[in-house]
């Protein structure tokens, strides 16, 4: 044998360990993916179970990362590194007479506006929604959308 026959392969056996690959990796990512979802509708109904309807009056919202300054140390401990390092929607407001620090998604940050009282659901830190206001509308449009609706304006008139 020579020294370039050892490494020899036909396009099947390179074609054969391709597909292998690629069917693993995908195995791989349906597995961490039924889990992750596992974990997020075991979320989600938690948060239905906990959700209560308050008054708040909101001093102020920004995207920050998450530091021990700007939300109690029980739920920073309990942020995972990768979330830490991620930026998110926190609000301080004042609930009754207690000025505490909030966090939501970004369609309910983008309701907000500071220095006005809302009325949300909180589910302990987390709000939930605007209650009284349809948060699909205030999605912002892509350019097709804003295209469909003038046109549609217009052709109505």
């Amino acid at each position: 044998m020579e020294k370039g026959e050892i490494l020899k392969m036909s396009v099947g056996d390179i074609l054969l360990i391709v597909t292998i690959v690629v069917v693993a990796v995908f195995g791989g990512l349906y597995y961490f993916n039924k889990k992750r979802m596992g974990k997020y509708m075991e979320a989600e109904s938690l948060i239905e179970n906990k959700k209560t309807v308050a008054s708040i009056y909101v001093i102020d919202k920004k995207y920050t990362r998450p530091t021990a300054d700007n939300l109690p140390k029980a739920v920073y401990e309990s942020i995972p590194t990768t979330g830490r390092m991620r930026k998110m929607a926190i609000v301080k407001a004042k609930v009754g007479p207690q000025i505490v620090t909030l966090m939501c998604d970004k369609n309910v940050f983008e309701a907000l506006t500071p220095k006005k009282t809302v009325k949300v659901e909180l589910a302990g830190i987390y709000i939930v929604s605007v209650v009284g206001l349809d948060l699909s509308k205030k999605k912002k449009k892509t350019f097709t959308e804003k295209m469909k609706l003038y046109i549609d304006k217009n052709k109505n008139s």
